[in-house]
């Protein structure tokens, strides 16, 4: 698991189940605690022993498999494939060169001195919507479409869905926007916020390369009853259950998401936290929308481990870049590039 959206995904898919009468995922573990009645599926014919907790794990994994996760019994080592790096860093600094040469061109305008342009909130997007914390997102919508799917509903359900996730973050970005204007945010208070989001970028890069575990617990979130809540609303079979849905994935807790939202607070203004949101929001549509139409699932992909360490390392030239200009914008030190 990488952030709480795995503990949201992964409980609410096995607590679906009607053997399960509890289940608590940890991410500080990297466990999760089943109980329930499982000897319709063989689970008590061993007398509970390792036997019987394989078969129910074996069972559990039915459901969690397709989103790209593992339950064993015995616990995992993790181990780095460090030779993903041979192809990660030569493709992450060809993406990073190619947009530094556009900007420097002017063709497209991606870095700022002072702020997070349209650019980078859409270059997020797309990052974030192949991440594991936009799992849940994609678990979600698939789920919500089965349903619909069993009464030959299939086109309309994903059509409300991307149309009311575009819509609240809009909408929502926007008001983020006037809350910061309402709280007046000064020069110190937009340097805090500045530091604040390229901290988490840096967090959710060092995640994506998955080196080192321990940066899992660093990952800032909402609270997860949120966002099992959200997950919560895939079950009711109603015509505008689709809209509702997208519209909740605004308080996923996923980490690029809330970093958009904490920059959206430093524009102080509805207009401009619209628009960040709702290009944040266009920057995830490619890949959601082939999700939602498709089984296209990249984290369960064999090459997943060089598309994540590749995307890790442009999440953390952006933390670092963010980093840089909110140090240069509040005159701690002098311009270190000339982009």
């Amino acid at each position: 698991m990488h952030c709480n959206a795995c503990e949201v995904l992964t409980e609410s898919e096995i607590s679906e189940l009607p053997e399960v009468s509890y289940v608590k995922a940890s991410l500080k573990n990297l466990s999760i605690e089943v109980a329930g009645e499982f000897s319709a599926i063989g689970g008590s014919a061993y007398g509970g022993g390792d036997t019987a907790n394989k078969i129910v794990a074996d069972y559990l994994n039915q459901v969690l498999k397709p989103h790209g996760y593992t339950l064993s019994v015995e616990k995992q080592n993790h181990s780095v494939k460090w030779s993903d790096f041979n192809i990660a860093i030569p493709v992450a600094v060809a993406f990073i060169a190619t947009f530094i040469v556009l900007q420097k061109l002017g063709i497209v305008n991606l870095i700022t001195s002072s702020d997070v342009s349209y650019g980078t909130a859409f270059v997020v997007g797309l990052v974030a919507s192949v991440s594991t914390c936009m799992a849940v997102v994609g678990g979600l919508v698939l789920s919500m479409s089965a349903n619909f799917a069993k009464e030959g509903d299939k086109i309309r359900p994903q059509v409300l869905f991307h149309v009311g996730r575009l819509m609240s973050f809009f909408i929502l970005g926007g008001v983020i926007g006037v809350l910061g204007s309402a709280f007046q945010l000064g020069m110190i208070g937009t340097f805090i916020l500045s530091l604040v989001i390229a901290a988490v970028l840096l967090i959710l890069g060092i995640n994506l390369l998955d080196v080192f575990p321990w940066a899992k617990r660093l990952q800032p979130t909402i609270p997860s009853f949120i966002g099992k809540h959200v997950h919560g609303l895939k079950s009711i079979n109603h015509t505008l259950t689709p809209l509702l849905v997208g519209i909740a994935t605004f308080f996923l807790p996923c980490g690029f998401t809330q970093s958009m939202q904490i920059y959206t607070l430093t524009t102080g203004s509805f207009l401009s936290g619209a628009l960040i949101m709702f290009v944040f929001a266009l920057g995830t549509l490619p890949v959601l929308s082939l999700l939602s139409f498709s089984s296209l699932g990249i984290h369960k992909k064999a090459s997943s481990g060089i598309f994540f360490k590749t995307a890790g390392l442009i999440v953390i030239f952006f933390g670092i870049f963010n980093l840089i200009n909110a140090l240069v914008a509040f005159g701690v030190i002098s311009p270190i590039f000339n982009f």
